[in-house]
């Protein structure tokens, strides 16, 4: 909206702005209110007040009015953009677009203006007014334990009774019921170890495990070579015949993300009905939440037939669902693992094992085995190397942080102070 003075049309902000200079010749307005209500200094206030004396309420309007902008392409320089956009960068974005006009054209454009100007075009479609993507909706699988959709959930279960955790949840497919959920401090590999332990020794091996893209379930580096490709978790789901898939997107695995939500609001408030506040007293009451969750909202499947097998005696938990690396012993009958150096203790001649291929394997409690053609061999722990900077993923990196390993027995920081009165720092 704007009005006319004296011949001058101004915007409502300019006439504001003339009324408050106006209260301020009149002696009605103090000039460091009247500067702070038109956002200026007092100093810049004072030449506004000289301007209008010296040219009253036409001294209020812009000095720009009229002017071109000083922000205004040059012109033709939008067409000449514009039509080679047209003609070699039109399925482009408007970041790469702006890239390529200034490295192969010399046109020096800013990101925002090709983006602007692709947008007027229609070459480009911004994020908000693009239609939503439609997912194919996906029939449930015919009995138990065809799929088992599985996904962790970083969220504050204890709410501020105890630091945010991570449910490790176990859906079936065919049917909405919780499988299994287990508390743990972050989704690693070793937890979900503990929780798929738990449901194969309570339901039996399912046929597939659904999950996401994850680096504890592939991975993910295309140059990636140790381990053949396959993750810990993926080698332990080959060894016990269940076939591990990746879904492409959150929406294909929908039961269990939905299953989250639900359980981000009705796990909450029962853990604080009972008042349990530990990672340990909640994982033993969830087995009770999940069978009265199961009689409330689980399906009936199309098929009565139990999809889940039963472990087989060769199949030893312990090491199958462990940290595996495979080793070659040196002349000197020692591996090195995890900045650990093992020397081997055998009756058989030392030329035996030299060389020889050994798998090493490590639980979550830490505990080391070495296996020799399925069976174990006695060692020693020969060296510690020196620590060094280590890769943490973004998902264990708040567990990291939070559990600070303690200086190992050998640190000089123990060592602080022993000149002082020739006892270690911290001994009796």
């Amino acid at each position: 909206m704007a009005t006319k003075t004296e011949g001058i049309t101004v915007g409502m902000r300019e006439l504001d702005r003339l009324k408050t200079v106006q209260a301020v010749v009149d002696g009605n307005l103090k000039p460091g209110l009247a500067a702070r209500r038109l956002g200026i200094t007092a100093r810049q206030l004072r030449r506004v007040v000289r301007r209008y004396r010296a040219e009253g309420p036409a001294g209020m309007a812009s000095r720009l009015r009229g002017q071109p902008s000083n922000h205004q392409l040059p012109p033709g320089l939008a067409e000449r953009a514009l039509g080679l956009i047209r003609d070699r960068y039109a399925d482009f974005g408007p970041t790469l677009a702006c890239e390529k006009l200034a490295e192969c054209h010399g046109l020096v454009l800013a990101k925002e203006t090709v983006r602007r100007l692709m947008s007027e075009a229609g070459y480009w479609v911004p994020r908000r007014q693009r239609p939503p993507k439609i997912y194919q909706p996906r029939r449930r699988r015919d009995c138990l334990g065809e799929l088992v959709q599985i996904d962790g959930s970083d969220h504050p279960w204890f709410e501020d009774r105890a630091p945010a955790c991570t449910a490790l949840v176990y859906v079936d497919d065919a049917t909405s019921r919780i499988m299994a959920i287990h508390f743990a401090h972050s989704e690693s590999a070793f937890s979900y170890f503990i929780a798929t332990r738990a449901y194969l020794e309570r339901h039996g091996k399912p046929a597939a495990l659904y999950s996401d893209k994850a680096s504890v379930f592939r991975v993910n580096h295309p140059a990636a070579r140790d381990g053949g490709g396959c993750t810990q978790f993926g080698r332990a789901l080959y060894e016990l015949n269940i076939e591990g898939i990746c879904a492409n997107s959150s929406q294909a695995k929908g039961r269990v993300e939905r299953a989250h939500l639900t359980l981000q609001d009705r796990l909450v408030k029962e853990l604080r009905l009972r008042g349990i506040s530990t990672i340990q007293a909640g994982n033993a009451y969830l087995p009770e939440f999940c069978e009265d969750f199961n009689q409330r909202f689980a399906v009936l499947p199309r098929s009565n037939h139990d999809a889940h097998r039963p472990l087989l005696k060769t199949e030893n938990l312990d090491l199958i669902l462990s940290h595996q690396k495979t080793a070659c012993l040196s002349k000197n009958l020692t591996a090195q693992f995890q900045k650990v150096i093992y020397q081997i203790q055998s009756d058989r001649p030392d030329y035996a094992l030299r060389h020889a291929q050994v798998t090493i394997c490590e639980n979550a409690k830490g505990e080391v085995t070495i296996l020799y053609k399925n069976k174990p061999l006695p060692y020693t722990t020969f060296k510690k190397l020196p620590h060094q900077a280590e890769v943490v993923e973004t998902k264990l990196l708040n567990q990291a942080i939070q559990t600070p390993k303690p200086p190992a027995p050998d640190h000089p920081w123990r060592q602080y102070g022993q000149h002082l009165n020739g006892t270690p720092h911290g001994a009796d």
